[in-house]
């Protein structure tokens, strides 16, 4: 048994003794067990079942091949911590107050963790949260502290902090894995297995990088978009690769090597990220690192006095993609190891598996990176599941579920009615195939404004076709698309005249929809930075 497994099982057998004992049903043994699985930062391009040709993740692609894939999964709020506030209360971000990174998330308000605990489920979180607190609602969790880090990453486990040694994703999937091996088999279980990757700063695992700093990826089409036929939130956004990722941090040019060839931080914590990542592997990890980049280094010092502009962003762009979809393949890994320890131990049959993102991320498109905004990149997000029970193999569908939609659906999984104040609806008929019914306009808002990228605070509706986005607060400028006709959204159409019946529906569909979730301008207000320490004194 591995250090971290016997760590696991210690700290599992020392704290049985205080878990809470509830009313089961007569036949809990029949009652799915469900395992969520949660990336972070993952775009959908990402995922080869999604057919970019971008990379290779035949272990998540098994998921699409058993059972349902999503191809217009969205998020309610393009940002970790909130995305994961909509998920365990199926309330939109205004509602659970978690609108940014920064506001803090009250544990004390009802999630489905804590419905499906006081229904005789055994829980569990393991991975990254990224909200303060101790998480409420887990019979067991191993938290990373706030985004957490790649090597020898320090967790909160059970509300004590530990180093544990080794690689993010393998750490948390041997936990997984080690808690699923350790529970209670008489009854059922919900594990949330969040992985860290492929966050930023993007370390890949040793075993990954030789392979991926190799390799080259297809630039995509709008890399150099130059933003013409759109409003000021696109123009002056500060996630560009070329003018905004970080040399030290990011693309891993040695702070040394920045002062000699001139490059200036654009963050202030650049250096420090690139010092304090590397500086957490052990020697001899730190030495099969440098033996793989450092001649990458050295390469880009020799030709750096004679690039271009254009060969500069080329340039970063492949680094981020290299490092990126490196700490992609320690993701997939994972997916396989788990998928292979269900079925070797019979749960297979019986355990709903899902695999999502907290939201989409941009690769290079519109020359960006990060997320945030509601464009197509990072508002859609990945999602497919697999349960041989309910759900057929090799299925598809492009309905519009969101993250709102996770915790009524689990609850319904389980048998258990959810609670009517959660604003999401369960997809688990539209998943069985019994129920084609569903909502036609997705919702979304967006709150940190002024804040890191500057993504300009926004709210709107995505249809099967269009989509309507209100930007707000500094500016007042609205944008709509004709997703089928410009599904990269290079031209906003609000002004043409060829679309105003358009512009006049889905304004329309948006205030019924602001209404139905129980949004408004007063919202809007109440969370705007001048409004910031009223908010929390109220609070």
């Amino acid at each position: 048994m591995s250090s971290i497994r016997i760590v696991s099982f210690l700290i599992l057998f020392a704290s049985a003794s205080t878990f809470t004992i509830f009313a089961q049903s007569p036949s809990p043994k029949k009652r799915p067990n469900i395992v969520y699985i949660m990336s972070d930062d993952h775009g959908y391009q990402a995922i080869s079942a999604y057919g970019y040709g971008l990379n290779q993740t035949p272990n998540i692609d098994r998921l699409a091949k058993e059972g349902l894939l999503f191809t217009r999964a969205t998020v309610t709020n393009s940002l970790c911590a909130p995305s994961r506030a909509v998920l365990l209360t199926g309330k939109h971000s205004y509602i659970n107050g978690k609108i940014d990174n920064e506001a803090k998330f009250d544990w004390r308000q009802d999630n489905f963790a804590k419905i499906l605990q006081a229904h005789g489920y055994q829980t569990a979180l393991i991975g990254k949260i990224h909200m303060d607190g101790r998480p409420a609602g887990f019979d067991h969790s191993a938290v990373l502290i706030d985004q957490g880090e790649y090597y020898n990453p320090n967790f909160i486990i059970n509300g004590k902090k530990q180093q544990l040694q080794g690689y993010v994703s393998d750490l948390t999937t041997d936990m997984v894995l080690d808690w699923i091996d350790n529970r209670d088999k008489e009854k059922p279980f919900c594990v949330l297995y969040h992985q860290k990757a492929p966050h930023r700063e993007w370390l890949p695992a040793l075993r990954h990088i030789a392979k991926y700093t190799q390799m080259k990826f297809p630039e995509p089409a709008t890399l150099f978009d130059n933003f013409e036929g759109r409003g000021t939130a696109a123009k002056t956004a500060e996630m560009n690769i070329l003018k905004h990722m970080n040399w030290a941090g990011d693309n891993k040019i040695p702070p040394a090597m920045m002062d000699e060839l001139g490059l200036k931080e654009y963050m202030n914590w650049d250096k420090a990220a690139y010092t304090n990542n590397l500086g957490r592997m052990s020697a001899q990890e730190r030495a099969q690192w440098d033996s793989v980049y450092q001649p990458i280094m050295e390469d880009f010092k020799a030709a750096y006095p004679n690039m271009s502009q254009q060969e500069l962003m080329q340039w970063r762009f492949q680094r981020y993609m290299q490092d990126y979809l490196g700490t992609v393949a320690a993701v997939d890994d994972g997916v396989g190891k788990l998928l292979d320890y269900l079925q070797a131990n019979g749960l297979e049959e019986n355990t709903i598996v899902i695999y999502t993102s907290d939201q989409g991320f941009y690769l290079g498109e519109h020359g960006w990176f990060d997320k945030r905004f509601m464009y197509e990149e990072s508002l859609r997000t990945p999602l497919l599941i697999k349960y041989p029970k309910e759900i057929a193999a090799g299925i598809s569908s492009s309905a519009l579920v969101q993250n709102l939609d996770f915790a009524p659906t689990l609850l319904d999984y389980a048998g258990v009615a959810a609670p009517k104040d959660m604003q999401g609806q369960s997809f688990r008929k539209l998943a069985a195939g019994t129920d084609s019914t569903w909502r036609d306009a997705a919702y979304y808002t967006y709150y940190e404004y002024p804040g890191i990228h500057m993504a300009k605070r926004h709210y709107g509706i995505r249809t099967d076709r269009y989509k309507l986005i209100h930007f707000y607060y500094d500016v007042d400028e609205w944008e709509l698309y004709d997703l089928e006709r410009d599904p990269q959204e290079l031209k906003n159409v609000y002004d043409d005249p060829a679309y105003a019946n358009v512009k006049s529906e889905m304004q329309q569909k948006l205030e019924k929809v602001r209404k139905e979730y129980k949004d408004s301008d007063a919202n809007d207000q109440k969370f705007l930075p001048e409004n910031k320490i009223n908010r929390q004194a109220k609070n």
